[in-house]
């Protein structure tokens, strides 16, 4: 590669949303779910489940753990998804807090304080 090259990449700043990135209305929620189903994963591969025996944990049919495992969400939402993660023998919390002043609405977000 040639330096001029280099020169014409055109490169974007992250917002650190992804979804903010690709333009999607609820992007604050959409990385909330995200982060809650890797947290969920994590926790099965912590506990070395396969996906029959994590179907029988949370309830669902083997299927639908490859959906959740491949990160294809639709069909879970956010209760559903901390449910899962109790059957995990997690504890979930949520904390409800004012807007900053700088923000034009309140946000969703999701700080997952465990290793799992």
């Amino acid at each position: 590669m040639k330096m001029s090259d280099l020169e014409e990449i055109k490169v974007t700043r992250s917002s650190g949303n992804v979804f903010e990135d690709m333009g999607l209305l609820d992007a604050d929620e959409a990385l909330a779910k995200a982060k809650v189903a890797y947290t969920v994963n994590r926790a099965i591969k912590e506990r070395g489940l396969t996906q029959i025996e994590t179907a029988a944990v949370l309830g669902i049919d083997q299927p639908n753990v490859s959906r959740l495992m491949r990160g294809r969400l639709a069909g879970f939402s956010l209760e559903r998804l901390f449910h899962f993660l109790t059957l995990l023998d997690l504890n979930v919390e949520v904390n409800v807090t004012r807007k900053a002043e700088n923000q034009a609405r309140g946000i969703v977000s999701v700080h997952a304080g465990i290793q799992a």
